[in-house]
């Protein structure tokens, strides 16, 4: 007889209990509790995100159908809906954000060398963005947006080079991008690249005072005198490298020293792009290549919202979304620290589809993996949507 783990518990181990336990107690979170406590609440809603299930009813039914082997995978016994429901609504979303930053930690350190991008700089590439996940005005009134509907962002700090969040902050629809820059700190040399929606000169000051080198779309009246002008070759698609000085009322006084202006343009997509950063070291194709990597943010918030459940919410308070889109995060975030850990050459998606579809199952997760037939999916060639 296997009295091995089985796959999902195996998953689970990568999730330091000690670490969670820390942040529950931080948060008074298992207080007067007796069967549900947070960490079965979070092994519960987990389950939901890894194998796909598509409401909390759902995810308490099939854990019904399973409830022998719910021992052994630490939940213990089959909760009802509203069981869990309730707990989503109740105990404190802070328990779980803390867990999934103590999980970027660990993912770091374990990603620290890798890198994804060409380029080639000492100092950390990051983007920041947000993504709007729309919702129901009657059911979450809470969460503002738009006179006719509701929404919530997802604020996010993406390290390019690993595809790990550095930061995440989870705010109404209609707070605005900018505000997201009060929250970010970075270690001086990094590069951080933003679109046009970030262009605060304040804020970008406070950047470079603090030695983060940033690369920003411009707005188009944007007022500036040209100090000099760089030599340039249009056949590398770089019209103009100048150094500029702002001479806007406000902004001149909001960012009093001078900026770089690169002028490129783009033959993929047939558009010419303005940037503005702060670094005149480097070169000016580089600029334009640092920021044509920002597109790693856009194919981690498509590949989220694909593979996690974050779209479709399993309660209507705010303390319940947030707590589903942090152990959704944490979810996640588990599956690339097991990856790393385990040394699977398998992608991301593989992975997840293997977890989903195997749950149950007592193999060793590398030998089933061994075990498993290679199948050319169509994400696979898809680059775009490949993280890891």
């Amino acid at each position: 007889m296997n009295t091995g783990k089985m796959v999902f518990a195996q998953v689970m181990d990568f999730a330091p209990y000690h670490v969670f336990k820390y942040c529950v107690k931080r948060y008074n979170g298992d207080f007067k509790v007796q069967n549900l406590t947070c960490w079965k609440q979070f092994l519960c809603m987990a389950f939901g995100q890894l194998t796909h299930r598509e409401s909390l009813s759902d995810t308490a039914l099939c854990l019904k159908l399973q409830k022998d082997k719910l021992y052994h995978l630490g939940i213990g016994q089959p909760f009802h809906k509203s069981t869990i429901s309730r707990a989503n609504e109740n105990r404190d979303w802070r328990i779980f954000q803390d867990f999934a930053l103590k999980l970027i930690e660990q993912a770091k350190s374990l990603y620290s060398n890798y890198n994804q991008l060409d380029i080639k700089l000492k100092g950390g590439i990051f983007a920041l963005d947000s993504t709007v996940v729309d919702l129901c005005l009657s059911v979450f009134w809470w969460a503002t947006f738009r006179t006719t509907k509701s929404a919530i962002k997802i604020h996010t700090l993406l390290d390019l080079k690993t595809s790990i969040p550095e930061y995440i902050f989870i705010s109404e629809g209609s707070l605005h991008d900018v505000n997201a820059l009060d929250g970010i700190t970075l270690p001086a040399g990094s590069y951080l690249v933003m679109d046009r929606a970030y262009v605060d000169f304040e804020r970008l000051d406070r950047l470079a005072n603090e030695r983060i080198n940033f690369v920003i779309r411009s707005k188009t009246n944007m007022k500036y005198e040209i100090l000099n002008s760089g030599q340039t070759d249009p056949s590398t698609g770089v019209l103009s490298d100048q150094a500029i000085m702002l001479t806007g009322l406000n902004t001149k006084q909001k960012y009093p020293e001078c900026l770089r202006r690169v002028k490129y343009f783009d033959a993929e997509t047939k558009k010419t792009l303005v940037f503005l950063t702060n670094n005149f070291k480097i070169s000016a194709l580089t600029v334009a290549a640092l920021y044509k990597s920002r597109w790693g943010i856009e194919i981690f918030f498509k590949w989220i919202k694909q593979h996690l459940k974050i779209q479709s919410f399993w309660g209507q308070s705010e303390n319940a979304v947030k707590t589903q889109i942090w152990i959704a995060i944490s979810a996640y975030l588990v599956v690339i620290i097991a990856k790393q850990q385990l040394k699977l050459k398998y992608t991301l998606y593989e992975i997840l589809q293997l977890i989903s579809l195997a749950p149950f199952d007592r193999t060793p997760i590398k030998q089933l993996f061994e075990n498993a037939e290679y199948q050319d999916v169509k994400e696979q060639k898809y680059i775009q949507l490949k993280l890891f």
